[in-house]
């Protein structure tokens, strides 16, 4: 069994960006050693998430370098602590966008970890961890987390499907249950297509929902009715199209992280309708008769805790949702990058890390 003693030796291997530029290059680092709590997994591959780009080149101002992002992983449980009974070695396992939390508060004891009410989540990476050192992601060997963020993934669920699941599927998986945006026969918006939205596509339809995907390119127009099976397409810069849905959705989810207006979407939406953000846009503004019409509600989302995470992938499992992906190796993760910038992507990125880091 593992001990609490400190692993000095660098024993792991991943890609960093060492400064601001966000390039990224192999990087030989050292793990923390394996608590009683904790699960050490082989990491066998890794989604590539905007926050990827966001973090590294530090627009939020307070990266730490080196940094090795990475926060959709799965791999293979290869060691667990002395209190851990719901994993063993061999064990196919998920880890997503946080790896603690103060696991005491009201949020965390209700299985919401990610909105812990002491402001005690550490992040997958770029964060303190619990022995003082800074939290490194998953473009990377190895991991080790405490057991709470540690979660199965579906037997015969393909590993480089999963990973995505552990970022772009809870975060729209997580508003849309919590919103009751399960209910069949309702009608769903979807806005953007990308890693995130085509996941709301899939969940929507395996809800049952009516599904309308909106988008300011009309390339995406028979991907998304015909690969994606959404039931309804508009381009949401053609006003005619957008006139003739007025007052027709229960339900928007915006997946855009590019600056837009907002006041057109929310005169979609039925009485009492819900607009739920989960793009990172700049700024949001819209005009307050946009929801005193209709009672509608505008609200936002952030990833899901432990609780969700692991309903959503048995979910995604029985109802055979799988993320499009393109898997990259380790060395091409540069250029995927770049091409994640200009949404050159359908619809996720994910790396080979078992075959190609080196």
């Amino acid at each position: 069994m593992a001990t609490e003693t400190a692993v000095k030796e660098e024993n792991c291997l991943g890609w960093a960006a060492r400064d601001p530029s966000g390039f990224l290059s192999p990087y030989k680092f050292s793990r923390r050693a394996v608590g009683n709590d904790d699960v050490s997994i082989k990491i066998t591959h890794c989604g590539v998430c905007y926050a990827d780009i966001f973090w590294p080149r530090n627009y939020h101002g307070q990266a730490h370098y080196p940094m090795v992002p990475g926060h959709e992983i799965a791999g293979i449980v290869k060691e667990v602590g002395a209190n851990v009974h719901r994993f063993k070695v061999g064990d196919r396992v998920g880890v997503g966008t946080i790896v603690n939390s103060c696991q005491e508060c009201e949020s965390c004891n209700e299985g919401m970890e990610v909105h812990c009410d002491k402001g005690a989540v550490v992040r997958t990476y770029d964060t303190i961890d619990v022995d003082g050192t800074i939290t490194q992601g998953g473009y990377s060997s190895f991991i080790v987390t405490h057991q709470r963020f540690c979660h199965k993934i579906p037997d015969g669920y393909p590993m480089e499907l999963a990973a995505p699941l552990l970022c772009a599927g809870i975060t729209v998986y997580t508003p849309m249950k919590h919103h009751k945006m399960n209910q069949p026969g309702k009608a769903l918006g979807v806005i953007g297509l990308g890693g995130l939205g085509h996941m709301a596509v899939k969940f929507g339809k395996a809800f049952g929902l009516k599904v309308t995907v909106f988008s300011t390119s009309v390339s995406k127009k028979e991907e998304a009715l015909t690969i994606l099976g959404a039931d309804n397409f508009v381009e949401s810069a053609d006003e005619q199209q957008m006139q003739g849905l007025a007052k027709s959705l229960d339900f928007i989810i915006d997946t855009s992280s590019g600056d837009h207006p907002f006041d057109p979407y929310l005169s979609l939406l039925k009485r009492n309708g819900v607009y739920v953000l989960v793009g990172a846009v700049e700024e949001v503004k819209f005009k307050p008769l946009s929801i005193f019409l209709g009672m509608r509600r505008i609200t936002g989302s952030l990833t899901g805790g432990t609780v969700d995470t692991q309903e959503m992938l048995d979910f995604s499992a029985a109802h055979g949702i799988y993320p499009k992906v393109e898997v990259i190796s380790m060395e091409y993760v540069n250029e995927a990058l770049e091409r994640l910038i200009k949404r050159d992507v359908k619809y996720r990125f994910v790396i080979d890390i078992e075959n190609t880091l080196k």
